[in-house]
């Protein structure tokens, strides 16, 4: 081979050309090139994949070095470390069976099988050999072979996880990552060695059935993280200790919110008035709103038919989430899984004009989906929920304005309920799917279209779409910086042609519409665990489910405290009271622990005056004043968010 055919062309990150000798490892040309951090490296970007470093290039290709702080180094990090663990765990308990082992956000897990159950005290002295290994600064190899010979392998190390997830594997050619004495079936890439492993920390142990599969296997999971350095890992402790404190579930006992009853069966949620206090508030601000932007409200069934779903396509791509069929009077009925088909034949019960277009349904409409028990989690993940539902009917030449109002809705009121962070995703096509992929074109780029009318920045998640449309996904930050899923907005060709949705055009003929799925909280119950945990169940004034409370000092001041507690009631606030015969130091701190926001004392003198002394949950006094004086100096917190322009604002 002639020097100019052994020689191939790279462009870097900078847009910069070099020449490179063909089959060189990446490693060759970042540290012989001059690139001042090449020491920082731990892997690239090369045509738009990870590899490592030691990957040898063999054609034209386009590169970028990742750093270990970078969000693939990071994953990278993760990932390696988890191999770190398995290798210790294989050491340390001889005859364990290792199943899978990823890097997820904030950390990495492994599943084992084991015939005991590994306890805290595991987990230090697995820790201690992890760091033992960390030192030993050994290289981690990438070793390519036959499916059979990795079959043979593993087999041979009685590892039957493995087998079974090479079984699947289509491809001739099995990539294995080896540490030491290790060997695991990787793709990878990883990090050089493990001497790069700076700041780690076994988290938790949970329970795993494998493959999420109840009826198979329970394994053991070993939670960890890792960072690049000490403290930023540091930072993440502390940030779990806090989300610790503010775990909805925990807050929703103390502060008598909800419950979830095994009795009665996971994933339902029970509301306690406290808990519906809130979600009443939330609801009717909801419908107000929503009759000011023009939507109409339903009420719709919560079962149909199963050939209802068969006609939507839900039978066909979503019937591992529904529940089973229940027989009336010889016919198939199933609890709703989606509300769309409902307001498709409120939609179709009447001829439509393109001149009534858009029209807008709403419905805070209660869903059931089956989630599998292992998944359920609180209010977060659960089996019957309510969704703040929307469908939208429309011409095609309407939906590049509706999206960009609707996203202006959206993200109006998540502001409204202490929500100000996103992060914004276009989730496109998935390889299961309804309708033509010129439908699905024509529907991302009306969403497209949408975002940058307003201005969005957003990310591509491929093929993570519904099968009846792509999809723009709004996940909020909280004020610990964790995200969450709650808005969605869906572009739909496929559910109206299958239900012939129309209207008639201007030319008087009928025309197919287009339907937009949207909601903007998502669902209740997971928007109310996102609240709790944002705001430490301290919610602001106008959405807290006890506002005050009436604490009266003595007993001849019952009767006073009750007069001035309806009055309360009576301009609308929600208050109860404590007329107990208890220290008032006791009740205050009662109602403190409560969160509530504020204490109405009445005592001798203020009876005799007409008067309340309020206290602040926090400890904060004010003067002895008349309650309508008192209601107008609060009038700001106690307002629902009012709109003002496009966005929100608290208060008038």
């Amino acid at each position: 081979m002639s020097g100019a055919e052994n020689t191939i062309k790279i462009k870097l990150a900078d847009g910069t050309v070099r020449d490179f000798h063909r089959g060189e490892p990446a490693r060759v040309l970042l540290s012989s090139g001059g690139e001042p951090e090449a020491k920082t490296f731990v892997a690239v970007i090369l045509n738009g994949k990870l590899a490592d470093l030691n990957t040898p290039i063999e054609e034209d290709s386009e590169l970028r070095p990742v750093k270990l702080a970078d969000k693939e180094g990071i994953e990278i990090l993760r990932h390696s470390t988890s191999h770190v663990m398995a290798q210790a765990v294989r050491e340390l308990f001889p005859g364990v069976k290792i199943a899978i082992g990823p890097a997820i956000e904030d950390g990495f897990y492994y599943d084992f099988e084991y015939g005991k159950s590994f306890t805290p005290e595991d987990l230090l002295a697995i820790e201690k050999r992890m760091a033992e290994i960390i030192k030993s600064d050994a290289p981690f190899a990438r070793l390519e072979c036959s499916r059979e010979e990795a079959i043979r392998l593993f087999d041979g190390l009685g590892e039957g996880y493995k087998v079974e997830i090479l079984n699947e594997i289509a491809d001739p050619k099995i990539s294995l990552y080896q540490n030491g004495e290790f060997v695991d079936l990787c793709r990878g890439p990883h990090l050089p060695s493990t001497g790069w492993i700076k700041a780690f920390k076994l988290t938790r142990l949970a329970g795993a059935y494998w493959r999420g599969d109840e009826h198979r296997q329970m394994l053991q999971r070993i939670y960890g993280t890792a960072f690049p350095t000490i403290n930023e890992l540091e930072e993440y402790l502390q940030r779990v200790e806090e989300a610790k404190l503010r775990d909805h579930r925990r807050l929703g006992k103390e502060l008598g919110l909800f419950s979830i009853e095994e009795d009665i069966g996971p994933g339902l949620v029970l509301w306690h008035p406290k808990g519906a206090a809130v979600r009443m508030v939330i609801e009717d601000f909801w419908r107000k709103e929503h009759i000011k932007r023009g939507y109409q409200v339903l009420f719709t069934p919560h079962v149909a038919k199963v050939k209802l779903w068969e006609k939507s396509g839900h039978t066909g791509f979503y019937r591992e989430n529904m529940f089973s069929p229940m027989d009336v009077e010889g016919t198939p009925y199933i609890v709703r899984p989606m509300n769309c088909p409902f307001h498709i034949y409120v939609y179709k019960n009447q001829i439509r004009s393109y001149r009534e277009l858009p029209i807008r349904f709403a419905e805070l409409g209660t869903v059931y989906r089956y989630e599998r028990s292992g998944v359920l989690h609180g209010l977060l993940r659960v089996r019957g929920f309510t969704q703040d539902d929307a469908h939208i009917f429309l011409t095609e030449d309407q939906s590049e304005q509706e999206i960009g109002e609707l996203l202006d809705f959206t993200v109006g009121m998540l502001n409204q309920f202490g929500f100000s962070d996103f992060e914004i995703f276009l989730s496109t096509r998935p390889e299961k799917f309804i309708g033509s992929p010129e439908a699905w074109e024509k529907a991302t780029n009306y969403l497209i279209a949408g975002m940058k009318k307003m201005g969005l920045k957003y990310e591509v998640d491929p093929g993570a779409g519904v099968f009846y449309g792509p999809k723009i996904d709004i996940k909020i930050r909280d004020s610990l910086k964790r995200t969450w899923q709650c808005s969605t907005i869906q572009v739909d060709f496929n559910l109206p042609e299958r239900f012939a949705v129309e209207y008639v055009g201007e030319d008087g003929k009928a025309h197919q519409a287009i339907m937009i799925h949207r909601a903007l909280m998502g669902s209740l119950e997971r928007f109310m665990g996102c609240l709790i945990e944002n705001y430490r169940g301290d919610f602001p004034l106008w959405l807290a489910p006890v506002q005050m409370r009436v604490i009266a000092i003595n007993e001849r001041n019952i009767g006073y405290g009750r007069r001035v507690w309806e009055e309360l009631l009576g301009r609308g606030i929600r208050v109860d009271h404590d007329f107990r015969r208890e220290k008032l130091s006791y009740k205050i701190r009662e109602a403190e622990l409560e969160k509530i926001s504020y204490s109405i004392i009445v005592g001798d003198k203020e009876e005799k005056t007409g008067e309340i002394s309020p206290r602040g949950r926090r400890g904060e006094l004010g003067k002895a004043m008349k309650i309508s004086e008192f209601l107008e100096s609060i009038a700001p917190e106690l307002s629902s968010p009012q709109r003002k322009g496009g966005l929100y604002q608290t208060g008038s």
